[in-house]
Order: C-alpha cells, then sequence, then structure tokens
C-alpha cells in the first residue's frame, strides 16, 4: 500500500454514516477503525466527525479532508490500473453511473459494441434513481454519468445534452394506435400505470396530466421502469414513458410509442456529465466520443420516426 489504511477507513465512515457499518464493509473490528480515526484526528489537530446519537457526520475539518482522502484513492486505482494493464494488456476503465430505465434499454447494447471494438476496456455500470446520480460522479466513485432531468449542480460540467419527449406506450393493436402524437385527453378513461410518485419521471407526467380538466388516477404506480413495460405487454394498462426506454422493444414490435400532442407535450432532458475538476482518461474520453455519437443516432432514428420533433432535439 502506497497510502495508509486510515484513508479507506475515513472513506467508508463518511459514506455509511457509521463506524460499525464501515467495519462490517472493511471486515475489520470496529476498535481498530475507532483507534485509527482518534490518532488521524489528534494528528490533524481537529476532529473529522461530529459524534451523533446515531452515527457520525463530518465536520468542516472533515469535508476538507475526505475530498482530499477520495482524491489520493482515486489516483492510487488509477495506478493500480495503469500498473495491472502492463500485466494485463488492459486499456483502461470506464466507470459509468445511469438510470435504471436508460440501464434496461439501449445502454446494453451500445456498450457491448463499443467494447467489441476495445476489448481491452474495462467497464463499470451501475444503476442509480432520478437525481441520484449526481451523487457517485461528485463523489469520484464513477467518472461520468448519464440521467434524465439533472439539475445544474455545482462541480459538475455537462459532456451531452438531449431533450426527450415523453410519450404514451401501447400494447401491440390497441384501438388508440395511430399515425402521429396522440391527445393526452384520448387516454384518461384508459387503465394507467404510471411511474411512482417522487421520481423524476413521474414529475414530468403530473406537469402533463395537470392541464387536463379531469383528475387521472393509475391503477398502479411503481418506480421500476421495466416493470412498466412488462405491464404493457401483458395488458394491465398503458403506460407513460421516454421513448429510449422503449426504443428496444418498439424496433421488436413488442410496444408502441406515440408522443404526446401540444400543449400536452412535455420532455425529460438527457444529460451526460461528470465532475468539473477531474479530467478524463483516455480510455473515458474515448467511450464519451463513441456514447455521444451513438445517442445522436438514437435521436436521429427517433426523429425519423416521429417519436421526436426535429426542432425539439439537441446536442452539445
Amino acid at each position: 500500500m502506497l497510502h495508509s489504511r486510515k484513508l479507506l477507513y475515513i472513506n467508508e465512515i463518511a459514506r455509511s454514516g457509521s463506524i460499525r457499518k464501515a467495519a462490517a464493509r472493511l471486515n475489520v473490528a470496529s476498535s481498530a477503525i475507532n483507534r485509527q480515526i482518534l490518532a488521524l484526528e489528534e494528528e490533524m489537530g481537529a476532529p473529522l466527525f461530529e459524534r451523533l446519537p446515531r452515527g457520525l457526520r463530518l465536520t468542516a475539518a472533515g469535508e476538507l479532508c475526505i475530498e482530499h482522502i477520495r482524491e489520493v484513492l482515486k489516483n492510487y486505482e488509477r495506478l493500480e490500473g495503469r500498473i495491472r494493464s502492463l500485466k494485463m494488456q488492459q486499456a483502461g476503465k470506464v466507470r459509468l453511473v445511469t438510470t435504471v430505465g436508460f440501464a434496461a434499454g439501449p445502454l446494453p447494447d451500445i456498450i457491448a459494441r463499443f467494447q467489441s471494438e476495445h476489448p481491452r476496456v474495462f467497464m463499470q455500470l451501475r444503476n442509480d434513481a432520478g437525481t441520484m446520480t449526481v451523487n457517485p460522479v461528485l463523489s469520484g466513485e464513477v467518472d461520468i454519468g448519464l440521467g434524465f432531468n439533472i439539475p445544474a449542480t455545482p462541480g459538475i460540467r455537462t459532456l451531452g445534452n438531449f431533450d426527450i419527449p415523453i410519450g404514451v406506450v401501447f400494447p401491440p393493436g390497441h384501438h388508440l394506435i395511430g399515425p402521429g402524437p396522440i391527445n393526452l385527453a384520448d387516454i384518461v378513461q384508459e387503465r394507467l400505470v404510471l411511474a411512482q410518485q417522487g421520481t423524476s419521471l413521474r414529475d414530468v407526467i403530473n406537469l402533463a396530466l395537470a392541464r387536463l380538466d379531469v383528475h387521472v388516477e393509475p391503477v398502479l404506480e411503481t418506480n421500476a421502469s421495466e416493470m412498466l413495460k412488462k405491464l404493457v405487454k401483458s395488458g394491465a394498462g398503458l403506460t407513460i414513458l421516454n421513448p429510449l426506454d422503449v426504443i428496444t422493444e418498439c424496433r421488436q414490435g413488442e410496444l408502441v410509442f406515440r408522443r404526446i400532442a401540444e400543449p400536452h407535450a412535455r420532455h425529460q432532458p438527457m444529460k451526460l456529465f461528470a465532475r468539473a475538476r477531474a479530467p478524463l482518461d483516455s480510455a473515458t474520453s474515448l467511450f464519451v466520443e463513441y456514447l455521444l455519437a451513438e445517442l445522436a443516432g438514437l435521436v436521429e432514428e427517433l426523429q425519423a420516426k416521429g417519436h421526436i420533433a426535429v426542432e425539439k432535439s439537441a446536442a452539445i
């Protein structure tokens, strides 16, 4: 080890908020971690954690310390990867966090094609819900994030941005399937299965439904987009998603998507982002370039099908 285990201890306590939880994850005794933390606090001359009844919380000094520690650990991991690549001929590592819906949609195919062209690049993918995709990027746990409705956040820089409309998803043969956008008022008497309240997607759906003169009550709510797609396939009801969530199923004829007509149309901004002050390594930069090209291709496909109005899409 080129650095003290104290760094690992502090990082894990900051993540879990508890010495006991950190000890369990690191498989060491709680007393050993506590001794190391006390020794470091004495060495630093300031408390790093505020002791609370139900755990620990970083102090101002601890916040400064954890920022440095995570940078050290990230650099050490990068060094390990470079040394490992000398032995394994690995060309690099890409660490990505994305929303569950996109991970269950077109992303696996994109990653598979990328790795077929760059087989020596190791990929690490994790899923998070909604705006939580920002946190792993900010903390340095991953290099890049891809998600919908990501708010402007200090410390985050945008690598690419696409405006994706939401729409109604039908099973094949449904009587409301037709060309062009659908009037949202046409589906209010249908059984609806929708994203759970509190999710970023449901917030967008609620904005669209708010303009109707009638109250819309779904028969089922869930935070799993994969479940929503399966429910529509089984005939349990209609749902509202964005076309990227269902592009694979639409290609295979398993589902049908129609975007919502004005004035009820709403969009989900999709953002690819990274930490503002952290330069991307060569493997991650290569994947970002590849991913942006693939996303642009998907948007063009959806535009050609009429699922995205040409004037509503933008990429940077």
